[in-house]
C-alpha cells in the first residue's frame, strides 16, 4: 500500500520545524509520516537529515530521506539503534537547518549556471560545498572566469526566485522548458511544478521538485571551481561556494 505524504517544503522552503503524525513504517524501518518537511532525494539534490522529536522529549535522528512506493511517499530513514515509533504518534520535526540552506543556496546556483550556459543538460549533483552540472557545450570559449563572472552577475541581480504549477499538457506543448537531455520530469500526476527566477519567469524557468531560496542574493559568493572535458562535446562544471582561491 503507497501512502501520501504532504510536502509542506514544497510551498515553504524555509520551515525547519513542523507537527506530524506517524502514517506506517516500512520492511525497512522507513518511517513514513502524513506530512514532512523534509526534502527526499530527487533531481540531484540529496534528501534531509535533522530529528524527531517525541512527547517525552527525547530525539530520533533521522540520517537519510527518500522517496518509496510512489513520489508523494516520503520516507524518512533512522539512525540505527533508534527506538520504534507508534502508529499514530505525535512527533515534532527538526530540519538540519544550516545543511538545508546550503543545497538550497547551491541548486539554485544550478539553475543559474544553466541561464549562462543554455545548452542541453546532461548530468547534475548538488552538493553542500560544491555541486556539477554536466552540458553539451562545445563552445570552448566559455571560461571558468567568464562563467563566474556572469553567475555573480545574476546572484547580485537579486531577482526573486518563485514557484507555480503547470499541466502535463503544458509541458508536453511547451517541451523547450525541460534543460536536461536524459531526465524528463514526471509526468502523470496531473501538474508540474516550476521555478521560476525573475519577474514572471524573465530569468528562467523549468520544472523542478527541488528548494530554493526566495532572493538570487541569498546565493551568496559562489565560483566555478573547474571544468571538465567529459567527452567531445560534454564540459562538467564545478560550482563552489567562496571566491576563488586563484584569482
Amino acid at each position: 500500500m503507497a501512502y501520501e505524504t504532504e510536502a509542506l517544503f514544497r510551498e515553504d522552503p524555509y520551515l525547519s520545524t513542523a507537527e506530524s503524525s506517524v502514517l506506517a513504517i516500512n520492511v525497512d524501518g522507513g518511517i513514513i509520516l502524513d506530512r514532512t518537511i523534509f526534502y527526499a532525494t530527487s533531481g540531484g539534490q540529496p534528501g534531509d537529515t535533522g530529528y524527531f522529536e517525541r512527547a517525552d522529549g527525547s530525539r530520533m535522528e533521522i540520517i537519510a530521506t527518500q522517496t518509496g512506493e510512489t513520489k508523494n511517499e516520503i520516507v524518512h530513514m533512522p539512525a540505527d539503534g533508534q527506538p520504534t515509533l507508534q502508529i499514530g504518534e505525535k512527533l515534532t520535526l527538526h530540519l538540519n537547518w544550516q545543511r538545508r540552506y546550503k543545497l538550497m543556496r547551491m541548486h539554485t546556483a544550478c539553475h543559474l549556471l544553466s541561464v549562462v550556459c543554455p545548452f542541453p543538460i546532461t548530468g547534475a549533483a548538488v552538493g553542500e560545498e560544491e555541486s556539477r552540472v554536466d552540458f553539451d557545450l562545445p563552445d570552448p570559449s566559455y571560461t571558468k572566469e567568464l562563467v563566474t563572472e556572469k553567475l555573480m552577475e545574476l546572484v547580485n541581480a537579486n531577482e526573486a526566485i518563485s514557484y507555480h504549477w503547470i499541466t502535463d499538457n503544458d509541458l508536453l506543448s511547451n517541451p523547450d522548458l525541460i534543460k536536461s537531455k536524459n531526465v524528463r520530469p514526471p509526468i502523470g500526476t496531473g501538474r508540474i511544478r516550476m521555478v521560476a527566477i525573475g519577474e514572471n519567469g524573465s530569468i528562467d524557468s523549468q520544472p523542478c521538485g527541488g528548494t530554493h531560496v526566495s532572493q538570487t542574493n541569498e546565493v551568496g559568493e559562489i565560483y566555478i571551481g573547474k571544468i571538465e572535458k567529459k567527452g567531445k562535446e560534454n564540459r562538467r562544471f564545478r560550482i563552489r561556494f567562496g571566491t576563488n582561491p586563484q584569482v
